[in-house]
C-alpha cells in the first residue's frame, strides 16, 4: 500500500464526474452533506443535553460544523506535514492532493459522520435497538417478530447502529430518488466508514469491530468501496475490513470536540463550576504545551479576560488546537502502521496516555455530564417515544392483512420510505420505517407520539 492508492476520484453511482473549476470533487461533497435535507435536521437532534433551553447547549449540527473545522484543521496538518514528505517527488497529483485536498476530505467526512443519527442522542440508537430485543417473541401473523428476519438482519436491528445508518442515508437509492443517493465520492465515504464490518463481526476486543458500518441492505456498497482501495474482505465467518487511514482523522477531530466542548457546555448550564473546569483546561494545556513560558502567556491572557464564558472558550481553543498538534504527531509517529493497516488504535487514545488531565476530563464528563439527571431524563424520555412510535409501525408493515386502523398508520410513512406494497421484504419494509423514525427530529419524534397517544389532538375549524 502507498499514499496515492488512498485516493479515488470516483464517485458512488455514478462512477468519475467533472467538477467546475472553482469546487475540487471533495468540497462538492461538503456542498451536497451541507444542504442534504437529513443534515439540516440535526439542528434539532440532541447532542447531549436536552433541546430547546434557556442558554444555548451543542445540538448535533452545530456540533458536527465544529467538528469539520477541527477534521480540515487535521487534515491539513497531516496532509501537508506528514504526508506530504513521504510522496515521491515526481508524484505532483498526490503532492497536490495531500497538500490542498485532504482538508476538504476530512472535513466532509467530518460533516456526515453523525447525519445517521436518530433523535435524542446515543439513547435514540438504543432505544431502536431494545424495541426489537424486547419485542422478539412477539406474535405477527401467527409468528414471532424474530422470525421474519435472517441471522444478519436480525442483529442488524437489535444493535441499531448510527454510523451505520449514515452510510444508507449517503448511498441509498429511495423510492423515487436518484441512484447512488448523494453520489458521493468512494474517499469520503471510505472516511466515515469506522467500523468497517458487519453487525455479526462486532467484537469489542478491536476497536475497529467494536461497533459495525453498514447493514445487510449495504453490503454491496461496502464491498465497492473497499475494493475501490484494494482493500481486501473477509467474510469467514463475517464480513469485515481494514480502516483507511482517514477514518483515523475523522475519529480524532469527533473525539477532540466531544471531549472538550461538552465540558463547555456544562459550564454554560453550571452543571462544573467554572474552577473546575479552568483547572482542568489549564492542566491539559500545560500538559500539551510542556514549555512555562507558553503556558505564562496563556495564564497572562487568560487574567485579562473578565467573562466567565468568554474565559473557557478562550482555553478551549487553547486546548483544541494543542489537541490537533499533538494527535499530528502521534499521526506522524505510526504512520507506517496506519497506512498498512495494522495499526488500530485511536489517535486521541495515544495522545490520552500522554497526558492524565484528558482521562481526567473524560472521567468527569461520565460521572457529572452523561449521568445528570436532565440527560437521564432525555434517554428515558427517547426510550418510551421510540418505542410507542414502532409499535405503531412495525406490527403494521409486516402483516399480512394488517386492520384498517394500521393501514391508516402506513399512510404517514412517506412514499420514500414505505415498502408496505413489496410481500415478503421484510428486512427492506422495517428498514424503510427506520428510515423514517430515525430521520425524525427531537421535536417530531415527541409531537407524533403525543398525538398517536391522544395526549395532544390538533384540532382543525
Amino acid at each position: 500500500m502507498t499514499w496515492k492508492n488512498m485516493i479515488s476520484h470516483q464517485r458512488f453511482g455514478i462512477g468519475t464526474s467533472s467538477s467546475p473549476g472553482y469546487r475540487s470533487e471533495f468540497i462538492r461533497d461538503y456542498d451536497r452533506i451541507i444542504f442534504m435535507s437529513a443534515f439540516r435536521r440535526l439542528q434539532d437532534k440532541t447532542q447531549v443535553f436536552p433541546l430547546p433551553g434557556n442558554v444555548f447547549v451543542h445540538n448535533r449540527l452545530t456540533h458536527s460544523l465544529e467538528v469539520a473545522s477541527v477534521g480540515r484543521s487535521l487534515g491539513t496538518a497531516i496532509g501537508r506535514d506528514v504526508i506530504v514528505p513521504l510522496l515521491d517527488k515526481n508524484d505532483e497529483s498526490s503532492q497536490t492532493f495531500y497538500a490542498n485536498d485532504l482538508s476538504g476530505v476530512i472535513a466532509s467526512a467530518c460533516l456526515a459522520h453523525d447525519v445517521g443519527n436518530p433523535a435524542f442522542g446515543h439513547s435514540g440508537e438504543k432505544a431502536i435497538a431494545y424495541y426489537f430485543d424486547k419485542n422478539k417473541e412477539s406474535q405477527i401473523d401467527q409468528r414471532s417478530l424474530k422470525s421474519y428476519f435472517s441471522e444478519a438482519e436480525w442483529q442488524d436491528l437489535i444493535q441499531f447502529e448510527g454510523n451505520a445508518n449514515a452510510l444508507r442515508l449517503l448511498t441509498r437509492a429511495f423510492i423515487g430518488k436518484l441512484e447512488g443517493g448523494q453520489r458521493l465520492n468512494y474517499l469520503t465515504l471510505a472516511s466515515i466508514l469506522k467500523y468497517p464490518c458487519e453487525s455479526l463481526a462486532v467484537n469489542k476486543d478491536f476497536s475497529h469491530r467494536k461497533k459495525f458500518g453498514f447493514f445487510q441492505s449495504e453490503k454491496e456498497v461496502f464491498h465497492a468501496i473497499m475494493s475501490s482501495f484494494g482493500f481486501s474482505v473477509e467474510s469467514d465467518p463475517f464480513v469485515s475490513s481494514r480502516r483507511h487511514p482517514f477514518v483515523l482523522m475523522v475519529e480524532a477531530a469527533d473525539d477532540i470536540c466531544y471531549r472538550i466542548i461538552d465540558m463547555e457546555d456544562a459550564h454554560r448550564i453550571k452543571i462544573i463550576s467554572h474552577e473546575k473546569i479552568t483547572g482542568l483546561f489549564l492542566d491539559l494545556i500545560e500538559q500539551l504545551q510542556g514549555g512555562t513560558s507558553s503556558m505564562a502567556r496563556t495564564k497572562d491572557v487568560l487574567s485579562k479576560i473578565g467573562d466567565e464564558n468568554e474565559a473557557i472558550s478562550y482555553l478551549r481553543t487553547k486546548c483544541i488546537g494543542g489537541l490537533v498538534e499533538a494527535t499530528t504527531a502521534v499521526f506522524e509517529k505510526n504512520h507506517e502502521n496506519i497506512l498498512n493497516g495494522t495499526w488500530n488504535e485511536s489517535l486521541v487514545g495515544e495522545v490520552e496516555k500522554q497526558c492524565p488531565a484528558l482521562k481526567d476530563i473524560q472521567d468527569i464528563s461520565v460521572k457529572r455530564i452523561y449521568n445528570h439527571p436532565s440527560v437521564i431524563e432525555v434517554e428515558l424520555a427517547g426510550y418510551n417515544v421510540m418505542s410507542e412510535i414502532l409499535n405503531i409501525f412495525i406490527p403494521a408493515i409486516l402483516k399480512n392483512n394488517p386492520s384498517n386502523m394500521e393501514k391508516k398508520s402506513l399512510l404517514l410513512i412517506p412514499n420514500q420510505f414505505n415498502h408496505s406494497r413489496q410481500p415478503k421484504m421484510y428486512y427492506e419494509k422495517v428498514m424503510g420505517v427506520l428510515d423514517f423514525v430515525s430521520g425524525m427530529t427531537d421535536g417530531y419524534a415527541t409531537e407524533l407520539y403525543r398525538k398517536i397517544k391522544g395526549i395532544d389532538i390538533a384540532s382543525h375549524r
